[in-house]
């Protein structure tokens, strides 16, 4: 991670796992079911999590389908009490990731791009990483927005959540992936977009 990206807000700015809306409820409980039916589809037996954050997400995808390996990194590692104790944790930054190539089936990377000032880097990282495949998310753009400002949200900065220094549509998405990836799966959980892709090589 760059000093430039180091200044940004990392991570979650609002706890969507915990949300006590029951709009923002159902919102997310799509958006993970998306994630983990892909990751799930993959049967990967090494899985990597990058920008992990506090580890909801894999603790969720570990209990829906537990690999041989599972390993998460975030570059501000602040993992939750209840973390599953087979998930090894690693501080990383996604632009140099402590791993040789090829050494997961699977990365999975879900609200990291939009945060970076340089995604191509990012993604370059990620595909390095895996011999098979690539699973990513990001916010749908400017439908994200749109939200954000009808519930009175960041009217300041016209919806833009703090931190979001990309703006990713869902074509500005797979034109990213398609640097990388050949996409195979793509699904539409409103407000987000979530890919799966096989890298190429």
């Amino acid at each position: 991670m760059t000093a430039a990206d180091a200044g940004n807000i990392v991570g979650n700015h609002e706890d969507k796992y915990h949300a006590k809306n029951p709009i923002s409820r159902a919102l997310v409980t799509n958006f993970l079911s998306a994630v983990t039916d892909l990751y799930q589809r993959t049967g990967a037996a090494r899985v990597l999590e990058v920008g992990c954050g506090e580890g909801h997400l894999a603790n969720r995808l570990i209990k829906a389908a537990r690999p041989a390996h599972f390993e998460a990194c975030d570059v501000d590692l602040r993992p939750a009490p209840d973390l599953d104790p087979q998930i090894v944790l690693r501080e990383a930054s996604i632009y140099a990731l402590p791993y040789p190539d090829a050494s997961f089936d699977l990365v999975v990377c879900c609200e990291v791009l939009e945060h970076l000032h340089d995604p191509a880097a990012g993604l370059a990282e990620l595909a390095r990483v895996s011999a098979r495949h690539v699973l990513l998310s990001t916010p749908w753009e400017p439908v994200w927005r749109l939200l954000n400002m009808a519930r009175g949200r960041y009217l300041r900065d016209l919806g833009n959540t703090p931190g979001h220094v990309q703006h990713f549509s869902r074509r500005a998405l797979l034109a990213l992936a398609d640097t990388r990836l050949q996409v195979r799966e793509l699904r539409k959980p409103l407000p987000w977009t979530v890919l799966l892709g096989a890298v190429r090589r």
